[in-house]
């Protein structure tokens, strides 16, 4: 299936502090449930360790300055609410600019 044939589902995620929001994942092909909603923690544990990596290199680069940008896309696997940065078309969503000045 071409990334322009895929299609999405809104479904109901329940963020830590108990609000209840809508994210557009991947078709999952899941039958709905009524109040079926997802938790965020395993989407937040997945930025948590991408933005600690991505840290954790930028201190070693000692850049003067960085801005990273990054799109997650989210789908249903297994039951589960996931993350992916890189899809099976190997087109990466990632944008990191580093700059250095003159000491």
């Amino acid at each position: 299936m071409r990334e322009s044939e895929m299609t999405t589902e809104k479904v109901p995620v329940e963020l830590p502090n108990g609000a209840v929001i809508n994210i557009e994942v991947s078709e999952s092909g899941r039958i709905d449930v009524a109040f079926d909603t997802f938790p965020f923690n395993d989407i937040a544990t997945a930025l948590e360790g991408i933005t600690t990596a991505l840290k954790d290199t930028l201190e070693k680069a000692k850049p003067q300055k960085a801005s990273v940008k990054f799109g997650l896309e989210m789908s249903i696997e297994s039951g589960k609410l996931t993350a992916a940065i890189v899809k099976g078309s190997g087109k990466a969503n990632l944008e990191i600019t580093l700059e250095w000045g003159n000491p």
